[in-house]
């Protein structure tokens, strides 16, 4: 049973669903649409007025008929919906341009290919235009299902560049890589660029703003049908790091991507064309807030999207681990995604492609094979 103080709050209090305790196949639980995951328990938690005022593990064996029940009548439905939402089947990602999808039978890997001066990890290593597609060609042949390419450092402290700048930087490569029939995303949080990018053969925008930072970027994805990563920043990359606050990190994180797919949707951007993420290392405190939403990124598949991890070489890592260098931070970074694989994460934004693949692979194989025993 919830308890009985849940009868004191009010109208306005809002449930929160976590799955945890993840297994490979399985009778019991609650079934991470797609896939062969199945939940045993659900982190409950309840804001009411800003604060917290319920937080436990709840077992879901049953499917979740206990916890809705023990629920009042307006936090059930909000429950109901999450838990369908969980359930829900997200099977792929359109990209009508290419005439393919991104399918989720499996983790997808996203490529980074920063052409930039200045990134954290990169900075610098691929503003030749050749060695950029020598990049992005490898990281084809090593299993990249995405390229992501990005103009503009968003690394903390990091300088705003000119849209014009950013453009010439992306345009030859994107040009070049439209010939390899591979999605394509741009890194960009500017319309224009956006904008030049997909005439010019992106197919995906990834902006670290959820189309904030210029007020047209909406407009351009909408009247494109390119899908759109949304992530969570807390400031821009020049004021991020500056003392990040916040009530609930997952609560606010999670809040503030529903209210962003309200908004994109309502702007005529349907909501299978968009993807989440939390935004790992954005105006996130270094260990406190991206650990918190690294164990708990399961939450967010009850807002009903595709889910992506962008982990790899962050501050965080190096905080653990002692590791400075941010091109020695592979084995945090796989560790950082196996972790969201066991719940379920569909998209990994990773700068070792090769390593994050075969772990991916082998991920699978132990969720595949634990779906077949059951079926045996």
């Amino acid at each position: 049973m919830l308890g009985e103080n849940l009868d004191m709050i009010s109208d306005g209090a809002r449930i929160y669903l976590v799955p945890v305790g993840s297994v490979f196949g399985g009778l019991q639980g609650i079934l991470l649409g797609g896939t062969g995951l199945r939940f045993l328990s659900v982190r409950a938690i309840i804001r009411d007025n800003g604060a917290v005022v319920f937080d436990k593990q709840i077992s879901v064996v049953d499917g979740g008929e206990k916890l809705i029940a023990g629920l009042p009548e307006h936090l059930a439905l909000q429950a109901n919906a999450q838990l369908d939402a969980i359930k829900a089947p997200i099977t792929k990602t359109a990209i009508p341009v290419l005439e393919r999808n991104i399918v989720y039978t499996r983790p997808i890997i996203m490529g980074v290919l920063n052409v930039t001066p200045d990134s954290f990890s990169d900075g610098g290593d691929f503003l030749d235009q050749q060695e950029a597609l020598r990049r992005a060609r490898q990281m084809i042949a090593e299993g990249a299902d995405i390229i992501d390419v990005g103009g503009e450092s968003t690394r903390p402290g990091a300088k705003a560049v000119w849209e014009g700048e950013e453009w010439e930087r992306v345009e030859p490569v994107i040009a070049a890589l439209k010939s390899e029939a591979i999605p394509i995303s741009i890194d960009s949080r500017h319309s224009f660029v956006m904008d030049k990018a997909l005439g010019a053969g992106a197919h995906i925008v990834n902006d670290v703003s959820a189309l904030t930072y210029d007020p047209d970027s909406i407009k351009v994805v909408a009247s494109s049908d390119a899908p759109v990563i949304l992530m969570h920043a807390q400031g821009t990359p020049q004021t991020m790091q500056e003392k990040p606050e916040y009530d609930n990190i997952l609560l606010d994180v999670y809040d503030y991507l529903s209210e962003r797919i309200r908004v994109c949707v309502e702007a005529g951007i349907a909501k299978e064309r968009i993807i989440l993420d939390p935004g790992i290392g954005f105006g996130k405190r270094v260990l406190q807030d991206n650990l918190a939403l690294i164990n708990n990124i399961a939450l967010f598949h009850s807002l009903g999207c595709p889910v992506m991890l962008g982990a790899s070489r962050k501050r965080f890592i190096e905080a653990v681990t002692n590791t400075v260098d941010a091109k020695e931070r592979m084995p945090g970074s796989i560790a950082a995604a196996m972790l969201a694989m066991q719940q379920g994460v569909q998209v990994y934004r990773v700068h070792d492609v090769k390593e994050t693949v075969q772990a991916a692979r082998m991920v699978q194989g132990f969720i595949d094979a634990g779906t077949m025993d059951i079926r045996d």
